[in-house]
């Protein structure tokens, strides 16, 4: 082993120690307390400690994140705390259980649905185009959707900055599904596949959902709908 891979295994071994340090910290707060813990109190710690555990990665580790998490996510669903239900639906996914993907679709709806944090709701829909085959359009709906979402939720420097990663992010999708390589090519697969009506590509993606979560959804969308302002 070289000088340098040494320093960076030890760099690596001291992070883990401090990151297990830090979760028997948090595991201890947790263990007291009781049913008198306010919900949310309780719903935060336990998003903490899982995410330690899917940091450290260790035996048994993402199990335990999963059902912490999922636990956090129904009480932060309850207190209508819809960003932090989409945090837990982006660690849920990162987990990679078995019902991952169904997290994603869950958290995905409520990150399009509700003016949540917009780089949160980008991030979840990247993690859809990363888990969407090559020639799929899902991923292009999803990256429209995202270039759509930087356009509307930001202003000023943010809004053009951001723009710009999504606008990338469009490129690489394009270029992956249709081997697209020129601007007008680009524009002419934009125009193909109606990723320019937001009417369109977003009442897609909605469909690529419905697919992902196959009626496994863990909230009634019907009722959240109905509380939803009318434009």
């Amino acid at each position: 082993m070289t000088d340098q891979e040494n320093i960076v295994f030890t760099e690596a071994n001291d992070s883990n120690q401090q990151l297990a340090d830090e979760l028997a910290k948090k595991q201890s707060q947790l263990a007291q307390m009781n049913l008198n813990t306010p919900p949310l109190e309780r719903a935060d710690l336990q998003y903490d400690i899982s995410s330690i555990m899917n940091e450290l990665k260790r035996p048994g580790m993402q199990v335990a994140a999963w059902g912490m998490t999922k636990e956090s996510f129904q009480l932060y669903m309850n207190a209508k705390r819809w960003e932090d239900a989409v945090r837990c639906c982006d660690l849920l996914y990162q987990t990679e259980q078995a019902a991952s993907i169904t997290a994603l679709g869950n958290g995905l709806w409520l990150a399009v649905t509700y003016p949540i944090d917009p780089e949160l709701s980008i991030l979840m829909l990247h993690n859809l185009i990363d888990d969407t085959p090559n020639d799929s359009d899902g991923a292009a709906v999803a990256a429209a959707t995202a270039h759509y979402i930087a356009d509307m939720r930001f202003e000023g420097e943010k809004r053009d900055s951001t723009m710009f990663l999504t606008l990338n992010m469009l490129s690489k999708v394009a270029e992956r599904h249709s081997q697209i390589d020129s601007q007008d090519k680009f524009n002419m697969w934009m125009q193909r596949l109606e990723l320019n009506d937001p009417s369109v590509f977003i009442k897609r993606l909605g469909m690529v959902v419905d697919a992902i979560v196959a009626d496994t959804w863990w909230y009634d969308r019907e009722a959240l709908r109905a509380e939803l302002p009318v434009n």
